[in-house]
């Protein structure tokens, strides 16, 4: 007797899924874990405000409820909707990054955002989502000739080299690093060879004293003071230095819930958002540190899972570009903090307090929950049904 998966395979040959199939069809384990780590979240915003829910954890809750309602509508559309508008959202995401150079709002030194009145909108967010897609739209029904030509790989290039260049002029390092790795990631799952790597990786880094002369003052000093953190305890050391002192005082087990010291005495900086770890660190300890990064862990373990199931090179291509980036997202904000890379603004997913970044992920995991549904739809080079 045929299992229930087995009977949609054989139905998705003939026939579209219906709504009621497609519940069925959901990963309830991974909504799970992604409402686990917002949970944990919400209780670190609420304990960063002192033991209130004004101004940060209401309204990431409120902005929670609502990315879920996108997760389950990107989730129930069919993959080949998203393939077919793939590269229309990335122009939509183009758009927007260029209309931040031209009218974007300033703050903390940077010109990242849009302000809409009722969210302050981050075009660098939406376009590490519509990367992923346009890239997995380029890449779908490669064959391997055709990803071992040079001249191939140059239109899937110029996606990621424009954006990434218009992010570095916000300035944005911690984004423009993010697109090009997970564009890396996706390149390298699309069959494009090593020693291609090994040239752009050679090439980058002769580039380096060029583009030292195009950093910004303030990303040198970050740079000297990762590699020398006491040279300016007080200036342009003092965020890695505070972080540093809190996550330490944490011990094992931390201070407690809203007993942290550092953060309730103000003297660690950006305790909502970059350096929440730090403060979530510092209240319980080790142990917690390593539960957050079990449950970060197991999200990327199911996105890669869900990626190996997929039918179709577009669904695999999807769903591993979106967990790269979630994963990319967590290990840089946690290694920042903890001094093993140099600081830049990337938020921790999930858990950081911003509209933006909340959003624009629960779209990229309702997308992978989209590959993971139609995971047996066999899709044609153009993104109509293969029989």
């Amino acid at each position: 007797m045929l299992g229930r998966d087995s009977r949609l395979s054989m139905r998705l040959n003939h026939t579209e899924m219906s709504w009621r199939e497609k519940l069925w069809q959901i990963n309830w384990g991974l909504l799970a874990l992604i409402t686990a780590v917002t949970g944990i979240g919400l209780l670190t915003l609420y304990s960063a405000a002192q033991g209130h829910i004004q101004p940060w954890a209401l309204k990431q809750f409120l902005r929670f409820l609502l990315g879920m309602g996108i997760l389950f509508m990107v989730a129930m559309v069919d993959i080949r909707f998203w393939m077919r508008h793939a590269y229309t959202l990335y122009m939509i995401a183009m758009v927007l990054l260029v209309a931040v150079q031209v009218r974007g709002t300033v703050g903390m030194g940077a010109q990242r955002w849009i302000d809409l009145g009722f969210i302050q909108l981050q075009p660098s967010e939406i376009m590490k989502i519509a990367l992923v897609l346009s890239l997995a739209r380029y890449f779908h029904g490669a064959t391997v000739q055709e990803t071992g030509r040079p001249l191939f790989l140059v239109p899937p290039l110029i996606m990621v080299l424009a954006p990434t260049g218009l992010v570095m002029k916000q300035p944005d390092l911690g984004t423009a690093l993010m697109l090009m790795m997970s564009s890396g990631a996706i390149f390298f799952m699309a069959g494009v060879r090593l020693w291609k790597f090994g040239v752009l990786i050679a090439g980058g880094l002769a580039a380096v004293p060029v583009a030292w002369g195009f950093l910004h003052d303030y990303q040198r000093k970050r740079l000297e003071v990762f590699l020398n953190p006491d040279e300016d305890p007080l200036g342009a050391g003092y965020h890695i230095t505070q972080s540093k002192i809190a996550l330490g005082s944490g011990g094992l087990f931390g201070k407690g819930f809203l007993h942290g010291t550092q953060s309730r005495l103000d003297f660690l900086p950006e305790k909502q958002t970059d350096f929440i770890f730090t403060m979530f660190g510092e209240e319980w300890g080790m142990i917690g540190g390593l539960v957050l990064l079990t449950l970060y862990a197991l999200l990327v373990a199911y996105g890669y899972a869900i990626a190996l199931r997929c039918r179709s090179q577009f669904g695999r291509l999807v769903a591993l570009g979106i967990t790269t980036t979630f994963f990319l997202y967590f290990f840089i904000n946690t290694a920042m903090v903890m001094g093993l890379v140099p600081v830049v603004g990337v938020p921790l997913p999930l858990i950081s307090y911003g509209g933006t970044a909340m959003l624009s992920l629960l779209f990229g995991f309702g997308l992978l929950m989209s590959a993971y549904i139609h995971r047996d739809v066999p899709i044609g080079r153009r993104g109509a049904h293969e029989d």
